[in-house]
């Protein structure tokens, strides 16, 4: 099942550093991880994480970076 054929509905969600994911929005979020503000289907939800996050790397990494100059 591709993400255009998938009907159920799924949670955006990131954890603290910052990496994003989907998660199955009837189900309890898995522990260290925190909703993302964005609720639909499964191409949606990735369409939203593909806007926003335009840095892959995790946020103690880019933190590391800013503070040596990089």
């Amino acid at each position: 099942m591709d993400a255009e054929d998938d009907t159920r509905t799924y949670r955006v969600v990131l954890n603290d550093e910052e990496q994003y994911s989907i998660w199955f929005a009837d189900r309890p979020l898995p522990g260290g991880w925190h909703d993302g503000g964005v609720v639909g289907r499964k191409a949606e939800c990735l369409a939203h994480i593909d806007e926003v996050w335009t840095d892959m790397r995790p946020r103690s990494l880019r933190s590391a970076d800013q503070l040596s100059g990089s």
